[in-house]
């Protein structure tokens, strides 16, 4: 006989932080705030309700302070993931694309087409970046399991937990795009694997 909590589903929201202060350029983990619209991006993401039961978040502004104040709205508890801050760009950080290209150009390119040989000096190795984060969504999963749990993160973050969920190459990841204030959610159990429910971009 089949026990009860056989099929005990999980579901994730995956949400990325809005606009920062200063615009689009390569943070990483340089510590930026929301913008105004950055703000309003995540107030009109999440909408008036929030059926969640928990807030994970990276530990870096951008995402944490929404988390936090979201969090005091509904009163839902927030726990902070160090493993879900952003991957480090080196050297371009705090960058934009057209900086970068100025200094060297077709680099940006070259790294999208292959992020694993064509890093920025300085940078996170992809697959160090992809263990860290596979090891706090693991934990994750197994400390919420059954519970509808929102995360607040970052684009590369949000690539790598969908490329672990989804069988994805971590050298594919940057193919997924994920927009300023995007949610994407995810459902598991503990036999049926993964589902990716919906991908949501501006």
């Amino acid at each position: 006989m089949m026990s009860s909590d056989t099929y005990r589903e999980t579901r994730i929201d995956l949400l990325r932080h809005g606009e920062p202060v200063g615009g689009g350029r390569y943070r990483g983990q340089v510590d930026d705030e929301l913008s105004e619209k950055g703000w309003a991006q995540m107030w009109s993401a999440v909408g008036d309700t929030a059926d969640w039961q928990l807030i994970v978040t990276s530990p870096l502004l951008r995402c944490r302070a929404f988390a936090d104040s979201l969090g005091e709205r509904h009163r839902l508890p927030v726990h902070r993931e160090p493993r879900f801050r952003e991957v480090g760009f080196g050297v371009w950080e705090g960058k934009t694309r057209t900086d970068l290209e100025e200094i060297s150009p077709g680099q940006v390119t070259r790294f999208y087409r292959d992020p694993l040989n064509n890093r920025p000096a300085g940078a996170e190795p992809l697959e160090a970046f992809g263990g860290r984060v596979q090891s706090g969504f693991i934990e994750l999963l197994e400390r919420f399991e059954g519970q509808s749990v929102l995360v607040v993160a970052h684009a590369g973050v949000i690539r790598a937990i969908m490329a672990h969920a989804l069988d994805i190459p971590l050298a594919s990841m940057y193919r997924i795009h994920v927009a300023n204030a995007g949610i994407s959610r995810l459902r598991t159990d503990r036999d049926r694997g993964f589902n990716l429910i919906s991908h949501g971009n501006e």
